[in-house]
């Protein structure tokens, strides 16, 4: 008998083993239900799934990260073999549906919230990132990956903020990380847009995705120092990291901090704080800042680090226009 439980546990640990097939990662995928109704939902642990949505599941919901539409919710099932996750550099890797597996890698990182992951291979239903051995390595969204450090940390941290010194940054085609923009709203802010960051704590900075992983994730009010190069000048500050307020899946324009969202097309989705008094409803249309037309977030974070005193914004509401002053 003791023989036969012997093997019993040894076929059911072998079921998702690292076989280098991918066939097991197939199984295990619908065997959890990891993907329900063509959407990731990952068994990770104690009766928990990750679930990426854009809407608000149908479930039990234990915390939220609106920069990545993620939830983690409750489930009563118990599945006994979760997805985990393996921070060993994992050189075989494949997306995986619960019909598929395609092998291929990262050919992009995920650059904090400006950005997702891109993998070299694709699937027409939605699907997880896994290494051989089936751990989790990202899940696919219709934006691009979002990766497994972003996923790791939200289900291990007790709640969802981000760390912001200020800025968003970009690799340059000679691999050194550049400033693209600046929060001129942030106080004290000493960085400038075309500053090419050199050391964060006395570090050398890998790649774009690496720093600003590390600002993301650290802590509200941590200290931390920056060398940066200025035309020819050096540069050291000391930062201090505040709370993100825009980025992902949220609008990013920096008005964020002062309680304004956008979608796309810059229509107002949400105000809180001090913009709740200006006579702003959802669905504005922001047209213009300081008389010069604006058509995108993009456009809208360019024009608003110029005039960071003073800017006056035009809206439109059901064809009629209006302005809005800020300071």
């Amino acid at each position: 008998m003791l023989r036969l439980f012997v093997l019993a546990q040894l076929f059911l640990l072998s079921l998702y083993a690292c076989d280098g097939t991918f066939s097991s990662c197939i199984n295990k995928i619908k065997d959890s239900q990891s993907i329900y109704k063509n959407r990731p939902a990952v068994v990770v642990k104690n009766h928990q799934r990750i679930v990426y949505s854009r809407q608000i599941p149908n479930a039990a919901i234990v915390k939220y990260d609106p920069f990545l539409s993620l939830y983690l919710v409750k489930d009563r099932t118990n599945f006994r073999y979760p997805f985990t996750f393996d921070n060993k550099l994992q050189l075989h890797t494949a997306i995986v549906n619960v019909d598929e597996a395609k092998a291929g890698k990262f050919i992009k990182q995920q650059i904090g919230l400006d950005s997702f992951g891109k993998y070299s291979a694709s699937l027409s239903k939605a699907a997880l990132i896994l290494n051989s051995c089936c751990t989790l390595e990202g899940v696919v969204t219709p934006d691009g990956v979002i990766e497994k450090a972003y996923l790791q940390r939200f289900v291990n941290r007790k709640n969802v903020l981000y760390g912001d010194i200020g800025i968003r940054v970009k690799n340059d085609k000679k691999g050194f990380v550049i400033v693209t923009a600046s929060d001129p709203f942030m106080k004290n802010n000493p960085f400038k847009k075309g500053d090419c960051i050199i050391l964060y704590d006395a570090k050398k900075t890998g790649n774009a995705a690496e720093l600003m992983r590390k600002i993301l994730f650290s802590d509200i009010g941590s200290k931390h120092s920056v060398k940066i190069k200025r035309d020819a000048k050096f540069i050291t500050f000391k930062v201090k990291a505040n709370e993100r307020y825009g980025g992902g899946y949220l609008s990013d324009t920096f008005l964020e901090q002062k309680g304004i969202y956008f979608d796309k097309t810059l229509h107002i989705t949400r105000l809180n704080g001090s913009f709740k008094n200006y006579g702003l409803k959802v669905g504005d249309r922001l047209r213009e800042l300081n008389a010069v037309a604006v058509n995108n977030q993009e456009q809208l974070r360019l024009y608003i680090e110029k005039y960071k005193d003073y800017s006056s914004l035009l809206f439109e509401r059901n064809k009629f226009q209006f302005f809005v002053n800020i300071k």
